[in-house]
């Protein structure tokens, strides 16, 4: 590998844009740009102008923006970049974006790439109960790649916050924890999430939270899906920018640009799940998760004692809870350099633009190497890079990162889907959704057949003794026995 054209990341940039009036806060296009200015001026060169490549996480906060790299590149005249857009505003866009450019780089098919993200959903909502008369909406399931009807989201399993529960709930009981041991174990994770935050000017919430306030429901801590509370969920009402400038080593030197400036960057691997939540072989485990972390691991040779800071994706605690465990991060160490998407902030999917950004200021400060996992969708894409403050030996470049048929041959058999069944079952996995005042809504049962087929099954807010069983009172419900009985609109759950 000719290590001139070995990629490094020369300059982060960070926007937290917090007006008094949220009705003037900066559009998505402005924050794109506003970061990558000041990853220009982090780098300390003259760089934007340049850039041969721009690549953009698609935003969903101001829908008419269609495609943001146009306006950004026209910003930052970059009149002969290639422009790219995220296919979708999943999690993985900003890693998957970053792989991009050092395999360009290191092809020597460009020089200088710039990345870039934003939301701006507390500008939007404000702008959106201003004009409809104080109803704010929501931005999340109101946006175009999920606004649709079919036998999922009829049981109420439309957003992330709807589905990651499924995973919660399933995981923990296949660990063998008790309900309050895998709360415990929420909250020491999100506890450690909110001390980071409290220490990283970029950060949209800088106050440590106990882990016993993280999950324990209150005024102002209310429960979203059961178990989880608002201190438990992404927090997407932010008007946050990120953006990074990768290049080559060669160039980056050329240019005058300190080398205790330069992260190297490492080869990544790339792995998913269908898209369909119902069509997961279960909801324990991620095969595209595991191959994606470990085969990253493999490609820049790492081990886990190797590593000196992860940034693990906290959509939820389910996610991070996964990923520490194929990796063998210990829990006392913190999974994230932002502050997570509780406290960092949740720009839909542009979270780890601000983990890239804020891995290199730790490893700058700190020397080492560090590992970024990213998760999108619901549980679904998965994309691993290593970063490093000295050359990774066994990286190379470009190499794919695609490694789609490995996670596929590890998955296990994906159980037919019945949408008509009643009768006899077992639970899969669950959740209790509840409304802004914390009362429950309804119930959600996945269900497996005497046939091992998966069925969905209501739980209506007036059956109370059922909801309460789903909501940890008496024995576990995942792996119980119970009745699909036929009703309308929709089948209903109880348990035997």
């Amino acid at each position: 590998m000719n290590p001139d054209l070995l990629p490094v990341i020369v300059g982060v940039g960070q926007i937290n844009d917090r007006p008094e009036n949220p009705l003037e806060g900066r559009d998505p296009v402005t924050l794109m740009a506003d970061a990558l200015r000041a990853a220009e001026a982090d780098a300390g060169v003259s760089l934007l102008a340049e850039a041969d490549w721009i690549g953009v996480v698609q935003q969903i906060a101001f829908p008419e923006i269609a495609d943001a790299s146009g306006p950004v590149a026209e910003k930052l005249g970059a009149a002969n970049a290639e422009l790219v857009q995220s296919k979708g505003p999943n999690g993985d866009s900003p890693i998957l974006l970053l792989n991009e450019a050092a395999n360009r780089i290191g092809a020597g098919e460009i020089r200088i790439a710039l990345v870039t993200g934003a939301e701006a959903l507390r500008t939007a909502g404000a702008r959106k109960a201003a004009a409809s008369g104080g109803q704010k909406g929501d931005a999340l399931r109101d946006a175009t790649h999920r606004v649709k009807v079919g036998y999922a989201q009829s049981h109420g399993l439309v957003v992330p916050t709807d589905v990651y529960p499924l995973y919660e709930n399933a995981l923990r009981a296949h660990l063998g924890q008790t309900l309050a041991e895998g709360q415990a174990e929420s909250g020491a994770i999100w506890s450690r999430f909110s001390e980071v935050a409290a220490n990283n000017a970029a950060a949209w919430i800088r106050k440590p939270v106990s882990a016993e306030d993280v999950i324990t429901p209150s005024d102002k801590n209310r429960p979203i899906a059961f178990p989880y509370t608002k201190l438990q969920v992404a927090n997407a009402a932010v008007n946050q920018g990120a953006g990074f400038i990768v290049m080559a080593a060669g160039e980056a030197r050329a240019r005058g640009i300190p080398e205790a400036k330069w992260i190297y960057v490492g080869n990544g691997a790339a792995a998913h799940e269908a898209n369909s939540v119902l069509a997961r072989d279960g909801y324990v485990r991620s095969a595209g998760m595991e191959v994606s972390i470990l085969k990253a691991m493999e490609l820049n040779q790492l081990a886990v004692e190797d590593l000196n800071a992860v940034e693990l994706y906290s959509c939820f605690p389910c996610v991070p809870k996964m990923a520490r465990r194929v990796l063998g991060w210990p829990l006392e160490k913190p999974a994230t350099v932002f502050g997570g998407l509780t406290f960092g902030g949740g720009p839909i999917g542009n979270y780890m633009s601000h983990a890239v950004a804020s891995m290199v200021e730790k490893l700058r400060g700190s020397g080492g190497t560090g590992l970024l996992f990213a998760n999108g969708g619901y549980a679904t894409h998965n994309h691993t890079i290593a970063v490093s403050t000295r050359p990774i030996p066994a990286a190379n470049f470009p190499r794919p990162y695609d490694y789609q048929a490995e996670a596929d041959a590890a998955r296990g058999p994906v159980p037919e889907l019945d949408q008509d069944y009643t009768g006899a079952a077992t639970v899969e996995s669950y959740t209790v959704f509840y409304d802004r005042e914390g009362q429950p809504r309804s119930g959600v049962v996945v269900a497996r057949t005497g046939e091992g087929k998966r069925t969905l099954a209501h739980v209506p807010a007036s059956d109370a003794a059922t909801i309460a069983r789903l909501q940890g009172e008496g024995a576990e419900p995942v792996g119980a026995s119970g009745m699909i009985a036929a009703s309308e609109p929709l089948r209903t759950w109880r348990f035997a």
